[in-house]
């Protein structure tokens, strides 16, 4: 396996893009990585979605995205790996390029969320459950979070107050990020009055859908060097499985998943956990943000939510999280949301985060969690130069 590099970004902001198609945000991501990357042609497409079947009655977007974006003729894929969709092409990219198929791949998360009812969407979600066990019973995934979050509270003795900082760090993070949906502050009170959705989560636990769509170009390191400009390497690609269904694992609070497709990325690396200036993770629900904490090592069990009320995941903290927004303020157009996590890493690691730019940070670690734990894909990017 060869070293891969990231050599282009591109994205589009999460809103309601009520006049454009889900092949055009594709499209107008593709355009801009590869215009990033100084690129005219990769050799594979690979697009992440969950959802464009049963929201806007597309499939087969590999083909369909790289027809219109200019690149008749290459290979290309749909990549379906539920919430971790994009990560999930993100990955294929890479091995891709490390396993010598290909010099130069592109992936392309992209999701059309808000143009049916929200009631259509929550169900199309409810597909990414155990269909016969949770969804058939009416648990969606607010609820199923939900029901972790109770067990959270009961075990480790918090209050659903204690969670506020991870609303407010995704928020204040947003304000200054112009791709995000939700950029504007909180404050705790807000948090605390917000409405009820599934008890004891509200509006402000939960990440809002969205339309949007990334990209990636990736390509050998040996290429990255001699086209220059800022290199990111991949240090780490990884991923791992658990049961879909809550009540068929092990230790419903442990994501053993999660764990796992961690412990395989620092391995890969070469890296600990503490090395890590940053992370990018998975804050669809605010309980997510605290179970991601403790299995990828950086929490002990019971101690993410302490993590948070100490103000170590702000900018300024010892752990920054969600540092442009994350699920939560960024929004989260569910299989593009993977993609976003890499290209706001690379981001960082470029010294292109803007106002949100973290001074000399050289290792990020990206997560995207697939259902309510079952695929996780793990991303550890290092600066080069």
């Amino acid at each position: 396996m060869r070293d891969v590099a990231i050599i282009g970004i591109g994205q589009t902001p999460v809103a309601e893009h009520w006049e454009i198609s889900l092949r055009d945000l594709a499209v107008q991501a593709v355009q801009a990585a590869l215009l990033d990357a100084q690129i005219e042609r990769p050799q594979m497409l690979f697009v992440g979605n969950m959802l464009s079947a049963v929201l806007s009655g597309q499939q087969n977007l590999g083909a369909l995205v790289a027809d219109h974006a200019g690149l008749r003729g290459i290979e290309a894929y749909k990549v379906e790996a539920a919430c971790a969709s994009g990560a999930a092409a993100v990955r294929a990219a890479y091995l891709a390029v490390a396993g010598g198929a290909c010099e130069v791949a592109l992936a392309c998360g992209v999701e059309k969320m808000t143009d049916g009812s929200p009631d259509q969407a929550t169900a199309a979600l409810a597909g990414a459950s155990d269909a016969i066990y949770e969804a058939e019973h009416g648990l969606s995934f607010v609820a199923i979070n939900a029901l972790l979050m109770q067990r959270y509270m009961h075990e480790y003795g918090y209050r659903h107050e204690d969670f506020a900082p991870f609303a407010m760090v995704a928020h204040q993070n947003a304000t200054t990020n112009p791709y995000a949906m939700f950029p504007r502050a909180i404050t705790r009170e807000q948090f605390e009055r917000a409405r009820p959705i599934a008890t004891p989560i509200t509006l402000l636990d939960s990440s809002g859908i969205g339309d949007g769509a990334a990209a990636i170009v990736l390509a050998s390191a040996e290429l990255a060097a001699h086209l220059g400009g800022p290199v990111v390497r991949i240090a780490a690609s990884t991923a791992a499985t658990d049961a879909v269904a809550v009540h068929d694992r092990r230790e419903p609070l442990f994501l053993q998943g999660m764990h796992a497709s961690a412990q395989r990325a620092y391995a890969q690396a070469g890296v600990a956990p503490s090395d890590l200036d940053f992370f990018e993770l998975h804050d669809a629900f605010t309980i997510m943000s605290a179970l991601s904490l403790e299995a990828c090592g950086l929490a002990p069990r019971g101690k993410g939510v302490a993590l948070a009320l100490d103000g170590e995941i702000t900018r300024q903290g010892r752990l920054p999280i969600c540092t442009l927004g994350g699920l939560k303020a960024r929004g989260h157009p569910v299989g593009a949301s993977g993609v976003y996590q890499i290209v706001e890493t690379a981001q960082q690691l470029r010294g292109q985060a803007g106002a949100n730019q973290l001074p000399g940070c050289r290792l990020g670690m990206a997560q995207s969690i697939g259902g309510s734990g079952a695929n996780v894909i793990t991303h550890i990017l290092e600066r080069v130069s």
